[in-house]
């Protein structure tokens, strides 16, 4: 269903079981969650489904190898079960969006031979508790063997390293999977649709007043139950309900840098667990670029953080002090930032120090907070939360939850190692089969079959493997409403390359406005937008 009968749904005036606030992560695993369990479900974003944090991520699906760490040395039964928790849902994740997401093995330097026993044994635990999820085994390097199997890495004093192995994914197109995959399901997720009021009669909230953020209609919604899932604003519509309620997070923040591919080795990762600040680095290979990141500093929230000059830098100097080949600012394509809502813990000041575990509470008037996590937990917060929404609303389900084994909607045929047959059925490079089917999964068939039947074959930009008739897909299919919704978020060349983006704007833009119906002055607004967004995602130069 397309975005305009999603909006006659909500504006039906039928009482829809929940009504979800927020279109990240959270918010559509709830949804998918709800929906699954027959709900009538609906959920809105002012912006896009993960236009925030949840497209903003590392891009790993992870255990958690640090809070293991903190586990053994603090006997910390809380970080012990975060661990086994993310290392259980990363398999559910990586077995549910197959064509999403995929094995990664990260390798880690050791300073000294008593470090490197202490980190073997850590992550051979850290495999043992993963089980038959686990991805592989970990592996103690020589000084040499790790100089092989990372050529540009400056091993300098250190005595040798281990490998590991998590999981690495799409985050943005993850969550459209699971958007769509609750639509497909009966529930009503839809996209730049504001809540501007809470409705509460006799004390209880019974609705929301909802603006369309594109025409700026607006309209009420009746619902049995609400549920607030915005991560780091989730204090902002905690006061929407009452405007005296205490904060429950703290926020921090997450900043990336991206580099071209050749920094790394294409299948293998850096992982740094401490820098002398105590902050953690990763510096990953990703859509044929590298992403480094990331700090980890108290931020405050806001729905469109850029990055600041001084976590830029840092992330700079320690990239070349790991590095022997030297980065510099012109190296780097595209630099975004990523707010991490953490559960507020008194006594502990530093955002380092908090675990990434979930809260879900529920205010005097019945609002629902789900706060805190992070993605490779998002199906268990979504169980939780419908869970404890069952007897806050007395919702008197009767079905059981069933995401473990859901195959989000692209995954259910797909087929690994299928895009050599869809190469040849149709006709197309190798490379491009295995780009989109990577990216559309059992629907990449469609995808090339507008590039045959519409001449839409030509690439978006040379230098990325997206061609045009992935833009009427996503438009046709996955509720793409403005140009950064393709170009950031569905095509992820905004988080890749601004420079290619803003070329490539154009002709994404000549699609859209003939698929959606925009004049001249829409398509220009559209790229003024666009381009003013990405401003801040360009590193400033030397």
């Amino acid at each position: 269903m397309n975005r305009s009968g999603l909006l006659e749904r909500l504006k039906s005036g039928r009482e829809f079981d929940l009504l979800v606030i927020g279109g990240g992560a959270t918010g559509c695993g709830v949804a998918v969650d709800a929906a699954t369990r027959g709900l009538d479900v609906a959920l809105v974003d002012r912006a896009d489904f993960a236009q925030g944090t949840s497209s903003r991520s590392t891009k790993l699906v992870h255990g958690g190898v640090r809070y293991l760490e903190k586990a053994v040395l603090q006997c910390d039964r809380e970080q012990f079960g975060l661990v086994r928790e993310g290392l259980r849902e990363r398999g559910f994740l990586l077995a549910n969006a197959p064509h999403l997401a995929h094995a990664v093995r990260l390798l880690t330097p050791v300073p000294t031979w008593k470090d490197a026993g202490y980190m073997f044994a850590g992550l051979t635990l850290y495999d043992l508790l993963a089980g038959r999820l686990g991805l592989g085994h970990s592996r103690f390097v020589g000084k040499r063997a790790a100089e092989r199997m990372f050529p540009t890495l400056r091993m300098g004093d250190y005595k040798a390293a281990v490998t590991y192995w998590d999981g690495q994914f799409n985050d943005a197109r993850m969550a459209v999977a699971l958007a769509r995959t609750a639509n497909a399901h009966g529930a009503t997720c839809c996209n730049h649709v504001e809540v501007t009021h809470l409705i509460k009669e006799g004390g209880r909230l019974r609705g929301a007043e909802l603006r369309d953020m594109l025409t700026g209609e607006t309209w009420t919604l009746r619902a049995g139950g609400i549920i607030n899932a915005t991560g780091p604003m989730a204090d902002t519509v905690r006061r929407m309900d009452d405007p005296g309620a205490d904060e429950i997070l703290k926020v921090s923040s997450g900043i990336h840098i991206v580099l071209e591919a050749g920094f790394t080795p294409p299948d293998l990762s850096l992982m740094i667990p401490k820098t002398e600040d105590g902050r953690v680095l990763f510096m990953i290979p990703w859509q044929n670029h590298v992403v480094f990141g990331t700090t980890d500093e108290h931020a405050n929230p806001e729905h469109d953080p850029v990055p600041d000059v001084a976590d830029i830098d840092y992330l700079l100097r320690y990239a070349s002090k790991y590095l022997s080949r030297p980065v510099t600012r012109g190296d780097v394509r595209a630099v975004w930032s990523g707010l991490r809502p953490l559960v507020f813990a008194p006594g502990k000041g530093s955002t380092q120090e908090l675990a990434r575990t979930h809260v879900i509470e529920v205010s005097p008037a019945g609002l629902l907070t789900i706060a805190g996590g992070k993605w490779t937990s998002y199906r268990m917060m979504a169980q939780d939360t419908v869970d404890r929404a069952d007897v806050a609303f007395g919702l008197n389900l009767t079905r059981p939850c069933v995401t473990r084994h859901l195959k989000v909607v692209g995954a259910r045929g797909f087929i690994p190692g299928g895009h050599t047959e869809i190469a040849r059925e149709y006709g197309v490079p190798v490379e491009l089969a295995k780009a989109l089917h990577g990216t559309y999964g059992d629907e990449t068939g469609q995808v090339l079959t507008i590039a045959r039947n519409e001449n839409l074959g030509d690439r978006v930009h040379p230098d990325h493997p997206h061609i045009m008739a992935e833009v009427a897909f996503i438009v046709r299919n996955e509720l793409a409403m403005r140009l950064v919704d393709v170009l950031v978020r569905r095509l992820p060349m905004g988080l890749l390359d601004v420079e290619h983006t803003l070329q490539a704007a154009p002709g994404v833009a000549r699609i859209m406005a003939a698929e959606l119906g925009w004049d001249a002055a829409r398509t220009d607004a559209e790229l003024q937008y666009l381009e003013a967004y990405l401003s801040g995602w360009r590193a400033p130069r030397d």
